[in-house]
């Protein structure tokens, strides 16, 4: 009869074991696409003067009820005439650019800084829209937007009984 060892079993790894510990090229490769997209996502993102950085595709919120469809935008340090609206062929679109400087004068230097970025968002909508009855309003950085359902367009709703079956 064979004896059994009382060792517990060593867990399997996939990949090569170094000698700091890492498991490779599995972690290396993680690693390098974890640099890529960091990359890739720093480049989206407008730099702000105070040295944070802050997205170029702004948050948009999309909220549809009977009465129509309600487009939220959040486009915080903006003015309303750095944005434009327009709807064509049932497709809202949210257009800006935003610019900011700064400029630091001192007796032993001078500094001076800009930032430029535009964004662009589109939302189709679900249904026909008359745009003489859309309206946008922009408050304390956030657009909001609203387009009214037409009458035709209106969602019919019966409500069913269910009953037991058997």
């Amino acid at each position: 009869m064979a004896e059994k060892s009382l060792q517990p079993a060593r867990k399997f790894r996939p990949g090569f074991l170094m000698s700091n510990g890492e498991i490779e090229p599995f972690r290396s490769l993680q690693r390098e696409m974890d640099r890529l997209f960091n990359q890739f996502s720093r480049d989206l993102y407008w730099p702000r003067l105070d040295g944070e950085t802050e997205s170029a595709t702004p948050l948009v919120d999309v909220a549809e009820t009977d009465e129509g469809l309600t487009v939220t935008a959040e486009l915080p340090g903006m003015d309303e005439k750095d944005i434009e609206v327009d709807l064509t062929n049932n497709v809202l679109t949210v257009k800006g650019e935003k610019r900011a400087e700064k400029e630091e004068k001192k007796a032993d230097y001078h500094f001076r800084e800009r930032s430029y970025g535009s964004f662009s968002r589109s939302v189709a909508v679900p249904f026909d829209v008359d745009p003489d009855q859309v309206k946008a309003a922009f408050s304390k950085g956030v657009l909001t937007i609203a387009l009214p359902r037409p009458p035709e367009a209106k969602r019919k709703t019966k409500k069913i009984a269910v009953k037991k079956a058997g």
